[in-house]
């Protein structure tokens, strides 16, 4: 019998999250489809089995499964939201369709040998789920329950099948880590040890897949492409060319931060293509969110093209695409596709460059230990993350000219005001949105009636699940004071409190 995990994909967003946290526990993990996964495991015989959630239920006309037979392999089993209830259904429990909840909620454990050894007796746990557990399979006790579920956590110990309602991968659920480790030792017996990112190794596969070409790597002067782009570097030297483009959907002045950032890091000048018009003429009538990141992902690809025919020998285009942008465009046959990445949906399938993405399969905080192992300055390791669409997706509806200089004033405010109070670095993600809602209010003892802006201020650390910021009233009170009387047509500012789930970062 193999010392590894395999963990059966039935589409949650977070499946290769829960590889990731056994991977940091030194587990050797297989992923596997469903349907290939009784053949797989009777041939590869794992130390445990893990059926993760999904978007499905169980309920509907070809919905994901598995052979049933799977549970008298006589290997331990733990179901995970979907992966429980498909567990209680296939084994005659009934399954309640259509009782929906999100975010946090408290955990109450009945039993806590040996899932939840050295757990608190009450705890917060995430919740990602349409249907719930109502009626237990014959052998199955319950461990654990909230205020709207009763099996949130069950087993049959006997025959080691455990199912639980709440995702144990994700940051926000207090003791998560705790619950994989006690599947992996006390149920699995496999031995936990710490794992550490191997640096010189994703150099060397650099080096091995480019060979003598050379490679346009896309710089915003984020953290994800200068991570990438540092990479390369070291992997191909000279013969990586770093291309900014300036759309004008960036923050005002990343071009120039970026241009210092290279010439310091890389001690290198990257190739800087002048956009803007070009930026907002495709996006001229555009106001749904697919098809503006659809638009600006083309242009980006045909301008990083354009530059490469000026060079020679250039195959490669380099990104720093990470792994939470490929879940969120579908990354997996039973995943939803929750919205199209420009550098991952968003691109054109007829590229005439070969796609370099050393980091796809990386989170973001293991992108920053990534830039600490590479020597990165702490300023660009922490800096708060900006997407690639930038201000576009940002602005809901039509991007203008006249909407980017109100986003780009609301934006420098947001900032100014939290690094003042000394909460910006405490913070994940901070900005405002364009809404495209209006509504009225009194100016200058007038009635006017103009735009909404919401502000979306949330803590994460791995990008798959958020919760908003408890920032100080007064705080709250100055940046809404500020927006309305410094960014022209404005009219109010509401505060987004929405985790994720159900929420994605960003509104578009």
């Amino acid at each position: 019998m193999a010392d590894n995990i395999c963990i059966v994909d039935f589409g949650s967003q977070t499946t290769h999250l829960i590889g990731r946290r056994l991977r940091d526990m030194g587990i050797r993990v297989d992923i596997v489809d469903p349907e290939k996964a009784m053949e797989l495991i009777r041939k590869g015989k794992p130390k445990g089995i893990i059926l993760s959630g999904g978007p499905a239920s169980v309920y509907e006309k070809g919905a994901p499964t598995v052979n049933k037979k799977i549970y008298s392999l006589n290997i331990p089993i733990l179901g995970i939201c979907y992966g429980w209830q498909l567990t209680a259904y296939l084994l005659n429990g009934k399954v309640l369709k259509g009782y929906r909840e999100y975010g946090p909620t408290n955990l109450e454990i009945e039993s806590s040998e040996p899932l939840f050894h050295g757990v608190d007796s009450y705890s917060v746990v995430w919740m990602s789920h349409g249907d719930s557990v109502m009626e237990l399979p014959a052998g199955f006790v319950q461990l654990a329950r909230t205020d709207n579920i009763r099996y949130a956590a069950a087993a049959n110990n006997d025959r080691k099948i455990y199912g639980i309602q709440f995702h144990p991968e994700v940051e926000h659920t207090k003791f998560g880590l705790e619950v994989l480790k006690n599947f992996v030792e006390r149920i699995c017996n496999l031995k936990v040890k710490k794992k550490n990112i191997n640096t010189y190794s994703l150099i060397r596969k650099i080096r091995k897949e480019v060979g003598c070409s050379k490679v346009v790597c896309a710089v915003s002067g984020g953290v994800d492409s200068t991570v990438a782009a540092t990479l390369i570097a070291k992997a191909i030297g000279s013969d990586l060319y770093p291309v900014y483009v300036e759309s004008g959907l960036m923050r005002p002045g990343t071009k120039e931060r970026v241009i210092r950032l290279f010439e310091k890091q890389l001690k290198v000048r990257p190739i800087i293509v002048e956009a803007k018009k070009i930026f907002l003429k495709a996006l001229k009538g555009k106001t749904d969110p697919e098809e503006k990141r659809k638009v600006i992902g083309g242009l980006y690809v045909k301008l990083f093209e354009k530059e490469a025919k000026k060079l020679k020998g250039v195959k490669y285009l380099a990104q720093g695409t990470i792994y939470s942008d490929v879940i969120e465009s579908k990354g997996s046959k039973n995943a939803s596709k929750i919205k199209s990445h420009h550098n991952v949906g968003g691109l054109p399938k007829n590229m005439d460059l070969k796609l370099l993405e050393p980091l796809r399969y990386f989170y973001k905080d293991e992108v920053r230990k990534i830039g600490r192992q590479l020597k990165l300055l702490d300023g660009i390791i922490n800096e708060q993350v900006f997407p690639g669409p930038g201000y576009a997706i940002r602005i809901i509806g039509e991007v203008t000219k006249e909407r980017l200089q109100q986003i780009y004033k609301a934006d420098s405010i947001v900032i100014e005001e939290l690094k003042k109070a000394g909460v910006y670095n405490n913070v994940y993600m901070s900005f405002p949105i364009m809404t495209g809602a209006k509504s009225t209010a009194v100016k200058g003892d007038g009635r006017v009636f103009m735009e909404v802006i919401a502000l979306r201020i949330i803590e994460s650390k791995d990008v798959m699940t958020t919760v908003w910021s408890r920032l100080p009233y007064d705080l709250m009170q100055k940046l809404s004071s500020r927006i309305v009387n410094e960014v022209p047509f404005v009219s109010r500012v509401v505060y987004d409190i929405t985790t994720k789930p159900p929420a994605t970062m960003e509104w578009e």
